[in-house]
């Protein structure tokens, strides 16, 4: 099992505060440092303002040396695909071939909003992260000195140099995640090297397996052949009091937390996080809230990394 960092700056961080997580994280030995990709916090101004999710990345890729950097989700609403494929391969050259990209139909309708972007009906953003997944895999898989074409429905290539091209071969891994019972597992077992379940308990992440291991076998692909992976909140305390404090800070409530979450003690936290490889996840992505909190990071790096 292995552990990432997974933040929300939207509720309120700075480029330097999302390094001192980063540059902790890789210190500490954890396998990533995600980032979602939102521009409007949720229940709070957010303070100072957002940060762009790739900007920070290619920041990051410059100001850290080992560890893997990514994004839950970026939203395909926010980006042409061809212009983002040059992007993550760019950040993927900064970083000598760290990033990888996690990304989704985008469903935050006031963030579009409030600065500007169009918003579709749900059926509309599923077709465009569809045809997004098709550019960005094909201009990334065509061999240097083709040309790539594509004709869909939303977006048109022409006779494209398919440039630049990442370090990573065949390329940078894809993450697709979410709940839907139809079209996200598809587009997992056509598109992604990684499925994520965010915020769920055991029983439907469970489900939510099997659903694109089927998806897959319809594909006629291996369902082994992905990286199987939760995002769940974290707060871990060596205490109750301490336990309650983290709560606190992300205003949450412990026995929610405990249920919904990886929440309580170490021997807790690791316990849970057991449950949760034994229903065939394969990573967890620990949503850190409290960006401020270094400690947290040290004492799951610290009592319940050496348990998994």
């Amino acid at each position: 099992m292995e552990l990432r960092v997974f933040t929300e700056p939207q509720q309120g961080a700075t480029y330097d505060d999302l390094l001192a997580v980063a540059r902790t994280a890789e210190d500490l030995g954890y396998g990533a440092f995600f980032r979602s990709d939102h521009y409007l916090g949720m229940g709070t101004e957010g303070l100072p303002g957002p940060t762009d999710a790739w900007i920070t990345l290619a920041g990051l890729a410059r100001d850290t040396s080992s560890i893997r950097l990514g994004t839950l989700m970026t939203s395909a609403t926010f980006r042409y695909p061809g212009p983002l494929a040059i992007s993550v391969a760019q950040v993927d050259q900064m970083s000598g071939g760290r990033v990888e990209l996690g990304i989704g139909a985008g469903w935050y309708e006031r963030e579009h909003t409030a600065y500007g972007v169009p918003f579709p009906a749900t059926g509309e953003r599923f077709d465009r992260l569809e045809e997004s997944l098709a550019v960005i895999t094909g201009l990334w898989g065509t061999p240097a000195g083709e040309r790539f074409d594509f004709e869909g429905e939303h977006y048109r290539l022409s006779d494209s140099p398919a440039l630049p091209k990442p370090v990573q071969s065949p390329r940078p891994p894809v993450l697709i995640g979410g709940k839907g019972k139809k079209r996200t597992p598809a587009l997992a077992a056509r598109y992604a090297d990684e499925f994520n379940v965010p915020f769920d308990g055991i029983e439907q992440t469970r489900v939510l397996f099997e659903r694109v291991r089927a998806a897959c076998a319809d594909e006629g692909r291996h369902p082994s052949s992905l990286t199987y992976s939760n995002a769940l909140v974290l707060c871990c305390g060596d205490t109750e009091a301490e336990i309650a404090r983290r709560a606190a800070a992300i205003g949450r409530d412990v026995d929610e937390l405990r249920e919904n979450g990886l929440a309580g003690t170490p021997d807790e936290v690791a316990e849970k996080i057991g449950r949760y490889a034994a229903a065939g996840s394969q990573r967890i992505y620990l949503q850190m809230l409290d960006l401020g909190d270094l400690d947290h990071l040290e004492l799951v790096a610290e009592k319940v990394m050496p348990q998994l």
